[in-house]
């Protein structure tokens, strides 16, 4: 199975000039009175960055079109995918409870550097944040907070010499899945933070936030919001 890889230079260097997609309105994937689930592109931070020039960013976008929606969870600048907002502070206490109780199943695709083996399993590498590089996080086993990832492989390509896999945070650590597979040297392709020359070349970084799977905060029925990645 091919996986297209494109040339091009959207950057996630913390330190490169901030060139946000065009902004033709939130991409949403499911609204009511309660929320809003909206898909990030990649290149777009999830809220204010410092400075003015960083002003554009989801949440920005999503406010202009809905003045009560309210952060809940937050995506790297250039990973794309689901995004969940509260419509007011209410629902904004409800679903952080979620969050904190792990009542949101989460999953990504993402496609990895090498032919990753076994078919599935756990990484379980505690992190903390790296402060002599920062924003970098590193695997600690002395101090850094419990930190797990499951994976599934997808589908292997041979001839690119990369893996789809299928990812679940169970904890939600800064940066934890990227740092994860690049511990167990599988790099995201396209990551210039944790991939180096391994990754390097794609015109993004090949992580996408697919599905979230909870109870609806008012109603309690089950909802299961999907967004395939774009590559």
């Amino acid at each position: 199975m091919a996986f297209p890889v494109s040339r091009g230079s959207l950057s996630v260097h913390p330190h490169s000039n901030y060139t946000p997609p065009h902004n033709g309105g939130p991409d949403l994937i499911y609204r009511d009175d309660s929320i809003i689930v909206a898909n990030k592109p990649a290149g777009l931070l999830a809220v204010p960055g410092r400075g003015a020039d960083k002003r554009d960013c989801l949440a920005g976008r999503v406010q202009a079109a809905f003045p009560d929606a309210l952060i809940v969870h937050r995506l790297d600048m250039a990973t794309s995918g689901l995004m969940l907002f509260a419509r007011g502070a209410e629902m904004q206490r409800r679903l952080s409870h979620l969050f904190r109780e792990r009542l949101v199943a989460k999953r990504y695709v993402a496609v990895v550097s090498g032919q990753l083996e076994p078919p599935s399993g756990e990484i379980d590498f505690p992190l903390i944040g790296d402060w002599l590089n920062r924003p970098r996080q590193k695997v600690d086993f002395g101090n850094g907070k419990p930190s797990l990832t499951r994976y599934r492989l997808l589908a292997h390509d041979a001839a690119a010499g990369a893996t789809r896999v299928e990812l679940e945070p169970v904890t939600g650590r800064t940066h934890q899945l990227r740092v994860h597979m690049a511990a167990i040297g599988h790099p995201v392709l396209g990551d210039a933070l944790y991939g180096a020359e391994a990754s390097g070349g794609t015109a993004r970084l090949l992580l996408h936030a697919r599905a979230l799977r909870f109870a609806h905060p008012l109603s309690g029925e089950p909802l299961d919001l999907v967004c395939e990645p774009p590559f």
